[in-house]
């Protein structure tokens, strides 16, 4: 693993001596206090993690390299060993230990930083920092340029440009290693047991908290460090609200059940979606959109391959999700036209608002550009197209509110299904498939 990440390091100095080298500064994320002398659960800059495998706060990465790739040195500033703050934080591995154990050229204390930074940079010919991400660090920075400035007189520079080092390292990130894909198979299989157990366990007359504590008790039981994000638990007409976060709404027969929720695995996010009955069996209409939205998906799931765009995907659920709308008279063709109209017109969105997929890696919305970088020849920047090792969620849904000319049997119906799929050199792999799915799966399932 310490090779892993001191590969990293050096594909982005090979980057940064294309650009004719400089010095980059790469922090972890700070302590965040949630209220009076109690801190929110710690969790490492991605970023950061990403080039270390450190996961201590009070950390900062420095790479230090030139165009002849002469002055090559990565270097960790983190907390030095204190016995005292040990008893009461636990263990910290201080400068020498976290150099040997993570594969640093050199390591200092944080202590030590101010110190040490103006004479890193100075005479550099840029620096690789993403401005404006953290404002008490951009201002730190302005301090140890100052400190730079002040020894012109004696032919010291600073450095004459800044680079946005978060736009190198968001294409690394994006395609995935074997090691990073592993981790987060591992990860989605962990989140597939907590959806298959959140339905084994429902039944009307309890509560969304309740289904919640279902899926966060599977995956600490299984190694997950946290949930990726906020899960959504969402009952009844709850479901119709994208964002919704599990509260204490009962679960009421004949109401479907919406849970959008993934565990993180050593740094790794999984996303999954899944809609199933609260009493463990579909009514007719949920049935009808349910098998709708899963025929979206495939379509969706169909595109995912190389060649294909970032789009295609939501363009082919799209166009099912239209037909589907009109066919069973959620749109009315008398009043929005032909499926071509729908699409043109946006009046699918009605019921479909969101796009769907992101990329998924690190961050449960992970970083890289959904676009390509040169513009086409009308002078827009064209979809990106997929390639092996890129990861990203496959997830359409249909959300019913209450309104005039909707047929009364789908109101309050909301429906998601949402997959994390792996862009492979024969299609896609779908790393979440063991989520129980088609409505036979999630009626055995519950009946079981």
């Amino acid at each position: 693993m310490t090779r892993l990440y001191a590969d990293r390091r050096s594909a982005l100095m090979a980057k940064m001596e294309a650009m004719g080298g400089g010095v980059a500064i790469i922090p972890t994320a700070p302590e965040v206090m949630r209220n009076r002398d109690a801190d929110y659960p710690y969790r490492h800059d991605s970023y950061f993690y990403y080039l270390s495998g450190f996961t201590e706060p009070e950390s900062v990465i420095v790479l230090v390299t030139d165009a002849a790739k002469s002055k090559r040195r990565a270097i960790l500033f983190c907390r030095p060993k204190n016995e005292e703050r040990e008893i009461w934080d636990g263990f910290r591995y201080g400068p020498e230990a976290a150099r040997e154990r993570f594969g640093f050229d050199e390591a200092h204390s944080i202590e030590e930083i101010d110190v040490e930074i103006p004479k890193l940079i100075a005479n550099a010919p840029a620096l690789f920092h993403a401005l404006g991400k953290d404002a008490k660090l951009d201002a730190r920075i302005q301090s140890w340029l100052q400190a730079v400035r002040a020894l012109a007189r004696a032919g010291v520079t600073v450095p004459a440009t800044v680079v946005d080092v978060h736009v190198l390292l968001d294409e690394m990130r994006l395609f995935k290693d074997e090691q990073e894909i592993a981790v987060m198979q591992r990860a989605a299989d962990i989140s597939a047991g907590a959806h298959r157990r959140a339905m084994q366990t429902s039944r009307p007359g309890l509560r969304e908290y309740h289904l919640e504590a279902e899926l966060l008790h599977e995956f600490r039981r299984h190694g997950s460090q946290f949930p990726a994000y906020g899960s959504i638990v969402a009952t009844g007409a709850n479901a119709c609200v994208l964002h919704y976060r599990a509260g204490d709404a009962e679960l009421k027969d004949g109401d479907l059940v919406l849970i959008d929720a993934g565990c993180e695995l050593d740094g790794y996010a999984s996303d999954i979606t899944r809609t199933f009955p609260a009493n463990g069996r579909f009514s007719g209409p949920q049935r009808t959109l349910y098998e709708l939205v899963l025929a979206s998906q495939a379509a969706a799931v169909a595109e995912t391959r190389p060649g294909k765009t970032f789009m295609d995907g939501h363009d082919a659920a799209v166009r099912v999700l239209a037909q589907g709308m009109l066919d069973t008279g959620l749109l009315d063709a008398n009043k929005v036209g032909t499926l071509d109209d729908v699409i043109e017109k946006g009046a699918y969105r009605q019921f479909y608002m969101h796009r769907t997929g992101h990329w998924l890696g690190m961050d449960v919305h992970d970083v890289g550009e959904y676009r390509e970088a040169a513009p086409a020849a009308n002078g827009e920047r064209p979809w990106r197209q997929l390639q092996p090792g890129m990861v990203l969620t496959i997830e359409p849904g249909i959300y019913v509110r209450p309104a005039e000319g909707v047929p009364q049997a789908f109101w309050n119906i909301g429906i998601r299904i949402e997959d994390d799929a792996l862009v492979t050199a024969a299609g896609c792999e779908l790393l979440t498939r063991d989520a129980p799915k088609t409505v036979a799966e999630i009626e055995d399932v519950m009946r079981r």
